[in-house]
């Protein structure tokens, strides 16, 4: 974590470079975001930017870093210097929101370090497509938002389905309340999974109910369209086209989504893409959908792209650890008793039974955009005594 100390000294270097230049400017303010050390630069005269452009070099000698840009934001200049992406954890990330709108995730932190949110059942959302290569954490950022959405929304609004081939990255969800059945692993038992969901979404459409939301995070999609054939690539693309009407929803985790992995009526179902560090520009494209996004210059450790609507928002992803999944599935649970609800049984499954739920924490406003919004720190509410009792949790 970078202090304010060292901030103030750094702004003074910038300082130093400017005068030495003879450029009318000096550093108004400064903040340390999850990618880089921003210093926002306040003209005193008239100035032209390429030339503050021209000392980026300088800039960066100075300040002893790899490298320094300048970069033209709002209505101003500021002097950026990168750095490796500090850890976001989810649990102190939720203590800065008094609530999240119903079946809202958390992602991470913008550039400016606000908690980033997606409300799933936007019109611009429905479905969630995670990519990237090793490393770029795309597996860890489904499950900050698959606990992020149980943390929020009580098992009576929310459920949710597991398929992890490797049986591996879902592994730590499975304590959560809301899951329903156990984890899915073997392709049989995923096209049987995929069968009940298209029996309920059917069962749902008729009866017009969309309650109790259901999440089905899916990871490897790649490996299981390769492996399970063309019937569960059909029944994924039933599911994502009529899904969201009956109040179900995907995310879904793919290394690499291109044409010859995944079939285009699978990736158009995934309007909003969450981008991780990619190989090369056409495995950037492929991701995003999108020409020169920039995704192959991402970091990876969590360094993500919201791809939604042809708009691109970088974002440092959250993090939950096991430890701190634990703590807060058992905080929560003995926080409030809400009536208990029936699990339905998947296929393969014989457990049954009442569950007991975690709090519920709604009422909140809808965000200005439907979809995602950057939202404000604010009240720490039913999270004050939760998070003390959480300190130094991992």
């Amino acid at each position: 974590m970078t202090d304010r100390r060292t901030l103030m000294a750094q702004a003074a270097t910038i300082n130093t470079v400017l005068q030495r230049n003879r450029i009318p400017s000096h550093v108004g303010r400064s903040l340390a975001t999850p990618h880089a050390l921003r210093f926002e630069l306040v003209a005193e005269g008239a100035v032209k930017v390429q030339a503050v452009e021209n000392l980026a070099g300088e800039f960066a000698c100075a300040l002893g870093a790899r490298e320094a840009q300048v970069r033209r934001r709002d209505d101003g200049v500021c002097v950026e210097v990168p750095r490796p992406p500090e850890t976001v954890r989810l649990l102190p990330l939720c203590d800065r929101l008094q609530c999240a709108p119903a079946l809202t995730a958390v992602l991470g932190a913008d550039g400016d370090g606000a908690p980033l949110l997606l409300r799933l059942p936007a019109q611009e959302v429905g479905n969630v497509l995670i990519a990237g290569m090793t490393g770029a954490g795309k597996t860890a950022l489904a499950r900050t938002m698959l606990a992020s959405l149980a943390i929020f929304n009580d098992p009576g609004l929310l459920q949710i389905v597991l398929v992890d081939p490797k049986a591996r990255g879902f592994a730590y969800l499975q304590g959560i309340p809301h899951v329903i059945g156990e984890l899915v692993s073997s392709v049989e038992d995923t096209l049987e999974c995929l069968q009940w969901l298209l029996g309920e979404m059917e069962r749902r459409s008729a009866e017009r109910t969309v309650t109790p939301a259901i999440v089905v995070a899916i990871d490897e999609l790649a490996d299981l369209v390769q492996t399970s054939g063309g019937k569960f690539e059909a029944m994924l693309t039933r599911l994502c086209e009529g899904g969201r009407a009956a109040g179900i929803h995907l995310i879904a985790c793919a290394q690499k989504p291109t044409a010859e992995l995944i079939g285009s009526a699978v990736r158009a179902s995934f309007p909003i893409r969450l981008v991780g560090a990619v190989a090369s520009r056409e495995e950037a494209r492929y991701a995003t959908a999108i020409t020169d996004s920039g995704a192959e210059q991402l970091v990876g450790k969590g360094d993500f792209l919201l791809v939604g609507e042809g708009q691109l928002v970088r974002f440092q992803a959250a993090w939950i650890g096991p430890r701190d999944l634990e703590h807060a599935i058992a905080l929560l649970g003995d926080a409030a008793r809400p009536a208990q609800w029936a699990r339905p049984t998947l296929p393969g499954n014989a457990e049954s039974g009442a569950m007991r739920g975690t709090a519920a924490l709604r009422g909140a406003q809808q965000p200005a955009n439907p979809a995602y919004a950057l939202s404000p720190a604010s009240g720490r509410g039913f999270w004050q005594s939760l998070f003390s009792r959480l300190a130094g949790v991992q």
